[in-house]
Parts: structure tokens; sequence; C-alpha cells
């Protein structure tokens, strides 16, 4: 029996970080490298340079100065594009991501990208990967001034894409995410269990979940979207 109802689906909707590409690179970065440069500048222990940061990053969770490059730089007052080009090499897809978007697409359901990501992060990693090629329409949330977390940005993607709740796949790795998604009658919702290649899968039993969409492929092709759809 297949994971998903494939035969229900025509729209898939996809987050990119954690999702299709590995997360390491941003944990790497956020975690790692930015407290770093903070500690150096500033004349502080690593440690503490972790804890100024993780209290900043708690205040605005879920919001999107959260995923706000231009917020990050005046906070921190930092060039934060140059300090990811730094690392741009830890930016990589997942193995089974474009083995995953191209049978959707041979399938003939509509996918979109829907990230949180700033439109500078977009942009540096779509630069390295090249995924606008596999993907018919990339969509930052910060076009809508609300993230994923958000009602209000649900309301405002079906408005622009006019997609069918009941016939749309949303596949993330936040599980908060995937529950404001359900909120909104997304009715077929999947996890990433593993979104960073350098930490164990998570056990997650609120959703469906998978750690390699290769798993996925047969049950993709057996069930193309009908062409009177």
């Amino acid at each position: 029996m297949p994971m998903l109802s494939w035969n229900q689906i025509d729209t898939v909707l996809l987050d990119m970080d954690g999702t299709l590409l590995d997360l390491h690179f941003d944990n790497h970065f956020w975690l790692e490298l930015i407290p770093a440069k903070l500690a150096e500048r500033d004349g502080i222990s690593l440690e503490q340079a972790k804890a100024r940061m993780q209290k900043d990053y708690d205040a605005v969770t879920g919001t999107i100065a959260w995923y706000c490059l231009d917020y990050w730089a005046e906070r921190l007052q930092m060039d934060i594009v140059s300090a990811k080009r730094e690392v741009q090499h830890l930016i990589s897809l997942r193995e089974d991501s474009l083995p995953f978007l191209d049978a959707l697409h041979a399938s003939g359901r509509q996918v979109v990208l829907v990230t949180n990501a700033h439109p500078g992060s977009l942009s540096l990693k779509v630069e390295r990967t090249q995924l606008d090629q596999h993907i018919d329409l990339l969509i930052s949330t910060h076009e809508f001034g609300v993230t994923k977390e958000s009602q209000s940005l649900w309301q405002q993607l079906q408005a622009r894409l006019g997609f069918d709740p009941a016939r749309t796949l949303f596949v993330d790795d936040s599980l908060v995410i995937l529950e404001a998604a359900r909120q909104f009658g997304i009715a077929h919702l999947l996890a990433v269990s593993n979104p960073d290649s350098k930490k164990p899968a998570r056990q997650i039993d609120d959703f469906p979940a998978v750690q390699d969409f290769r798993y996925l492929l047969e049950d993709i092709r057996r069930y193309p979207v009908q062409p009177d759809r």
C-alpha cells in the first residue's frame, strides 16, 4: 500500500532547506560559523557567543525576521551574505532530491518550492545547485511578509496558485510548519526525518515520514496525473 494517495495528488509544494537541500549548511552557518565570528570580533568566548545567538534566535523564531538576512545583518552588524559565501561549498542537494523531482515532473504534477528562506539565500542556493531547473516555480515567503508558520501565508499562497488543498501534497522537515499546513486544510503531508546528513534521523509519529524520497518513486510513476484533471 502506498505511503501517500498519489491518485489524489495534483500539486506538490516543497520546502527547500532540510527537505531538498541538506540542512547541514544552515546548521553549521548559524550555530557554528556566526558564533565563531562574533566571538572573534567581540572578544568573547565561543560559548558566550553561542548563548547570545541562541537568545536572539529564540526571540524571533517562526517570524519573518528569523529568516531575514537583512534583519541579521543589521542585528549583528555583519555582512551575512559574504559570510554565507565563505562556506557555500557546504550547500548541497540531498542525493534523493533530483530523482524525486524528476519523477514528479514526469508524472504530470505541478511542483512548487515554498521556502521561508530570504531571497538572497534562495538565490545563492539556486546558484550552487541549479535547483530551479527541476521546479516549476520558486517562492520565498518574504514576498508575502509572513512565514509558513502563519495561516495568512497559506491563504495568500492559495490565492496566488489556485491549488486545491484536498489534492495537494506538502513536504517539509519542520513539524511546526507541517501542522500549520494541516490546520489550513492541506490533505497530504509528508515529513523529512533526516534533514541534516550529519545528524541521526528523528522518530516522527504525527505525520507520514520519509528518509529517502527514492522510496516513493515507484508509486509516483504508478499514479500519474490524469489528463482530464
